[in-house]
């Protein structure tokens, strides 16, 4: 049973609940009255004699009469202020029992705000009151965390930003301050400088798309472009651009995907996941390893793994790999990544795709493994 159909449940209950201890008022009003009434007729009435007789010393047939004149010609208007105060009292007791209802809820609403982890908890009756009042700490509770990340985050992005662009221009200015300050550098120096300077600023310059790119994916949904993709000649052709950044350290990359084997999606976006993952294999693999590259049809699905020998990733980083600003290495190296931004941009661009990413790791290897639709929706 839906949360929505308990709550509509128990609020009928409560509901009956309210409306039998109404009735049961009135009706126990309604019953008083006739007793009133039959005690003023009978024994009551007949007390009330003997009461004024040996009083006053009264003759019993004076004290009959009295009485009568007082209460029996007149035991309609008696009854009728018998029933008024009746139901003053019915109605003074009910808005006290409504009233503590009241202040049980306003108790439940102060509760919403207290930063104590406690359930609400009320009466029987206010179940239902009860389980959405619950539902609502939940959620801001919920939202409060979310606003305190978010706040973190974006404090996070200050220094991360300080921090990773900070030590390129560093860089950049040193070497302009030496080639300014030494003019006869020898050629040969300067050019070596040169190209250390400009490396830098590629370097700044792949930094602030990073954080310009994440930022643009945060605020809009991504546009996709999307055409049929000759999957296994995409991944081949980056492959070979990524034979200088592998050789170096005797790393390779090997791909196993069927010639046939077409993706939907939008070219340069897919490339650039691609490139991201593939980008993190080589620069946390072993040297002298192979990195595997496979892909696969599967009923609608599109399944492909990069897979590479490194240490292997503790399973607590496995849930954080695809988050803004994560990086496996604590001291955040400008060797081997960027500002943990490729594996959050990828993460975006292939929820835009309708598909998943996810990562494994063991000491058979590290596994990332993207499933997309093998048509568009």
């Amino acid at each position: 049973m839906s949360k929505r159909r308990v709550r509509k449940s128990n609020y009928y209950l409560f509901e009956r609940k309210m409306m039998r201890k109404m009735l049961s008022l009135i009706l126990i009003s309604i019953g008083m009255v006739f007793l009133f009434r039959e005690l003023i007729r009978g024994r009551f009435g007949e007390a009330v004699v003997t009461f004024l007789a040996s009083r006053f010393r009264l003759e019993y047939s004076d004290a009959l009469y009295i009485y009568e004149k007082t209460f029996r010609e007149h035991l309609d208007m008696i009854i009728c202020v018998t029933i008024i105060i009746a139901l003053i009292a019915v109605f003074r007791y009910s808005i006290r029992w409504v009233t503590e209802y009241f202040n049980e809820i306003s108790a439940g609403c102060d509760a919403l705000l207290d930063e104590s982890k406690e359930l609400i908890a009320l009466s029987p009756e206010m179940s239902f009151l009860e389980l959405k009042l619950n539902e609502c700490k939940n959620v801001l509770e919920k939202r409060e965390r979310d606003a305190r990340q978010a706040e973190q985050r974006k404090n996070d992005l200050v220094v991360y930003l300080a921090h990773d662009i900070r030590t390129p221009l560093t860089s950049v200015i040193g070497y302009l301050d030496l080639m300014n300050e030494a003019p006869d550098l020898p050629t040969t120096q300067r050019a070596k400088y040169l190209s250390i300077t400009l490396n830098k600023a590629y370097r700044l310059e792949q930094l602030i798309n990073e954080f310009f790119e994440i930022t643009r994916f945060n605020l809009q949904s991504i546009p996709l472009a999307r055409e049929n993709l000759h999957l296994s000649y995409m991944l081949q052709q980056m492959v070979e651009e990524f034979y200088p950044i592998l050789s170096p350290a005797g790393k390779a990359a090997h791909v196993d995907v069927p010639e046939d084997l077409i993706l939907p999606g939008d070219p340069n976006k897919l490339a650039r996941v691609f490139n991201n993952i593939l980008k993190n294999a080589a620069a946390y693999s072993y040297p002298d390893t192979t990195i595997e590259i496979r892909a696969w049809q599967e009923g609608s699905q599109i399944h492909i793994t990069f897979t590479n020998q490194g240490p292997v990733i503790p399973p607590e980083n496995l849930s954080s790999i695809f988050e803004k600003f994560f990086r496996l290495d604590s001291a955040r190296s400008t060797s081997t990544g960027g500002a943990g931004l490729g594996l959050a941009i990828a993460k975006e661009i292939i929820t835009a795709h309708q598909g998943t990413i996810s990562a494994a790791s063991s000491e058979n290897g590290t596994v990332f493994s993207i499933s997309l639709p093998s048509m568009e929706n």
